[in-house]
Formats: C-alpha cells, sequence, structure tokens
C-alpha cells in the first residue's frame, strides 16, 4: 500500500481527499500547513505528495523543493484554484509530477495519483528499450513490399521529365515523394513550388498560378509572376488536384498541352519549361465518371501514377518511422526518450487511420509526455486515447458524470453540500441530478 501525503489548509477539502484516497485504497497523512508538510518530509518517506500551493508564508513549491530534495524520486501532484503560467512553469522545472486546478473531479485526482503510483514502478526488466542504427535522413522510410515498390518506381520516373500523379490517403506522405521526385531529377538544382490548390480560393488559383498584370483585379497594382514562371526548369507541385473548380480545370489542361502561361488581364503567353507533379487523396477516375473532373485533364496528369500505401497495408514500417521520428524530437527539444518493445508492439497493432502523419504527431507527444521518457505500451495506448476523436468514448457523459457524483457522494460520507462543492456545482443542481438518477 503506498503511502500519501496531503498537504491542504482547507479543512474541509483536506478531510474530503483524505476520505476518498483511504475509500481507494491508500494510507494518507493529512496536514494543513508548509511547517508540518516539511516536518513530515523530513522524518519519513513518501512516494507520492499531494499538495496545495497557496497555504501561508510558505508555499507548495517549498514542499515541491523538500520532498524532491529528500526522495528525487517522489511524485508530488500540486493543486491551487489560482493558476498561473508562471506558478506552472516554476512547478514543471522543479519536477512536479501534475498540476491540478481547483475545483477538480476526485477522478481526475484518483486518475493523477495513480499514474503517479505507476510511474513510481520499476521497468517490467522483459520491456527492454530499443534502437535502430543508420537510420535513413528522409522521413521516405520503409521496407515493406509496396515501399520497395514505390522506390522503384519512384527513382525511374524521377530521371525524366514526365507528369506524375501521386495518390494515397491523407497523411500518407504525398509531398514528401513530390520533393523525392525533384530531388532526384535533372531539375534538383532548380525551383521546387508547392501549392496546395484547396487552400486557395477558386477566384486567386489562376492569378496564384499564371500570375496578373497591373490593373487585372481590383488591388492589382503591379504585373506580378506567377507561381509557374517563377519555377522555371524545376518542379511545381500541385497537392490536392481534385480541389479545383471546373474553370480552372479548362485553363490547366490549356497549359499543360501548350506550356505557356497568360497572366490575368495580358494577351501576352509566357513560355515555360516547369515539370508538374500533382497529388490527390481523392478517386480522380471516379471523379471522371461522375462528371466533376475533365477525362481529357485526367489523361494528361495520369502520364505516371504512383499509388502510396496507407501505414496500415505497410508491415513493419510503423516501428522505422518511430524510431526515425523519436530521433527528430529527441534533438528538436533536447529529450532522451526511449521507446520499449512494448510501445513497439503497440503501435505496430493500431491501424493509423490518419496514417504516416499521425504517427509523427503520437510519437512527438510521446517524447514530450510519456512518464519518465519511457515510451511503453501503456503511455502509447494513453496517448492514442487522448488524440481519438471524443464520440470514440465506450461510455455516455452521462454515465460518466452519474459514476462522478456518485464517489463524491460516497467519499464525503453523503454530505451533499461538501460533494457540491468539490463537483463545482450548486447544492440546488446536485439535487437535480440526484432526482434524474433516481437516488
Amino acid at each position: 500500500m503506498k503511502s500519501l501525503l496531503v498537504v491542504e489548509d482547507d479543512t474541509g477539502l483536506r478531510g474530503t481527499l483524505v476520505t476518498f484516497l483511504e475509500l481507494e485504497g491508500y494510507k494518507v497523512d493529512a496536514v494543513s500547513t508548509t511547517r508540518e508538510a516539511l516536518a513530515r518530509l523530513d522524518s519519513g518517506h513518501y512516494p507520492i505528495v499531494v499538495s496545495d500551493i497557496y497555504l501561508d508564508e510558505r508555499s507548495g513549491l517549498d514542499v515541491l523543493e523538500a520532498a524532491r530534495r529528500g526522495n528525487p524520486g517522489c511524485a508530488v501532484i500540486l493543486m491551487t484554484g489560482r493558476a498561473s503560467m508562471e506558478t506552472v512553469m516554476k512547478a514543471t522545472a522543479i519536477g512536479a509530477f501534475d498540476y491540478l486546478a481547483k475545483p477538480f473531479e476526485l477522478d481526475l485526482l484518483l486518475e493523477t495519483v495513480k499514474r503517479a503510483e505507476k510511474s513510481l514502478e520499476p521497468a517490467d526488466p522483459g520491456d527492454e528499450e530499443t534502437d535502430i542504427d543508420d537510420l535513413p535522413e528522409t522521413e521516405l522510410i520503409g521496407s515493406s513490399p509496396a515501399m520497395v515498390d514505390l522506390y522503384k518506381k519512384l527513382v525511374r520516373v524521377a530521371q525524366t521529365g514526365a507528369t506524375v500523379l501521386i495518390e494515397g490517403e491523407t497523411g500518407t506522405g504525398k509531398e514528401i515523394v513530390a520533393r523525392m521526385i525533384h530531388k532526384s531529377s535533372p531539375r534538383a538544382s532548380m525551383p521546387y513550388q508547392p501549392v496546395d490548390c484547396a487552400a486557395i480560393a477558386p477566384s486567386l488559383l489562376e492569378s496564384e498560378l499564371f500570375g496578373a498584370v497591373r490593373g487585372a483585379y481590383t488591388g492589382a497594382d503591379r504585373d506580378r509572376s506567377g507561381l509557374i514562371e517563377a519555377a522555371n526548369r524545376g518542379t511545381v507541385f500541385l497537392d490536392e488536384i481534385g480541389e479545383i473548380d471546373a474553370a480552372f480545370q479548362t485553363r490547366l489542361l490549356r497549359f499543360l498541352e501548350e506550356r505557356t502561361v497568360r497572366p490575368v488581364g495580358s494577351s501576352k503567353q509566357i513560355k515555360v519549361d516547369v515539370r508538374i507533379v500533382a497529388a490527390t487523396n481523392r478517386d480522380i477516375a471516379k471523379m471522371v465518371e461522375e462528371g466533376k473532373f475533365r477525362e481529357d485533364l485526367w489523361f494528361r496528369l495520369n502520364v505516371v501514377t504512383l499509388d502510396l500505401p496507407p501505414l496500415r497495408e505497410r508491415t513493419g514500417d510503423v516501428r522505422l518511422l518511430a524510431h526515425f521520428f523519436l530521433k527528430r524530437y529527441n534533438e528538436r527539444y533536447n529529450l532522451t526518450a526511449r521507446l520499449t518493445e512494448s510501445g513497439e508492439k503497440e503501435l505496430d497493432s493500431y491501424t493509423w487511420p490518419g496514417n504516416v502523419r499521425q504517427l509523427q504527431h503520437l510519437v512527438e507527444r510521446l517524447a514530450i509526455l510519456a512518464p519518465g521518457g519511457r515510451i511503453d505500451a501503456a503511455a502509447v495506448r494513453e496517448a492514442i486515447q487522448a488524440m481519438e476523436p471524443r464520440d470514440h468514448a465506450t461510455e455516455t457523459l452521462a454515465d460518466a458524470e452519474a459514476e462522478q457524483i456518485r464517489k463524491v457522494l460516497s467519499a464525503t460520507n453523503n454530505n451533499k453540500s461538501r460533494a457540491a462543492r468539490i463537483l463545482g456545482i450548486e447544492r440546488k443542481t446536485l439535487y437535480r441530478k440526484l432526482e434524474r438518477m433516481g437516488l
């Protein structure tokens, strides 16, 4: 049974915390002043301390420093009703395990205490930390058959000037592939210009790509070259090509056929030499059948197609990518997070609906927040759950609220006034909720 020290000057709340934590199976000592807290820490060993910040002439930060000084492994949870950026930053710098804003739900405290308790447990000796030597410098990583096939096609097409259409789900790395095509081509030393077609208003897309002359539209106070002309002799990457409207599809087709651009408001055609690489997460062939995309434009774009496999079909690649991203974020944030075997297996078992981009964001989160910098199965599960949409929850909000109210009432010996205060609601509101619950 873990021993806890609770430091809280509010008599009612202190009693509630002690009762609640004891009901959950913890041995709890409680004091109301920093002087008593420091004396207890000098004479006893507490692996977990729960302390208010604003107490008396000294603060919970002094309690935190004393607890960590006497036991560097001590997990200190701070509470306050007057949070500020400065106190949070100082508490974090000193080594606080977590920081709870009052009023908080008792379940949140219990969850935090359990996390603190788990962080104190010795690591599973069978769950060894893993590493990979000689990681590639690019995140176009993978040794799965689908990726090897992609590499072969990419190398062959890069050496030509052919138009390329990259197809794949969101987050599979279409722009990375486009950049690799450019870097591996004879045009590598010339400009590479990415264009997100979905992010530019249809009325502005033509002028962005082809340019405009002075007076062509309101605000056009000078001649301006378009992105295609600016990338002359280089590569233009048209991302989300499936989002362009019918009018611009016609203009883009003309450009691909003639390789000339005509700035908006000008009668002059400008000859350009650029390679077009386009990408989409939509089924262009289906859009053609539905009349939403010009068939002749699709033929022009679809000279060579590269299909990017979703991460769930890339057996074995999750591990490589995870280590690549972990190395990146350790270096970026000056961290030493480590991935364990159980963490690898947990990452491998997930379906990754957001593909490589989702894995990248998850690893960044884990590198920063994993307890002790150790990324094991539990840390991965918690991070995945935190990043999933709320509607994936297995219980309804009403059920969760009812369970919370029951636990608070139990911890307060059915004292409804105290329970309402802990829950952060008025007593009459609590009575209405109890009536709906049939209690």
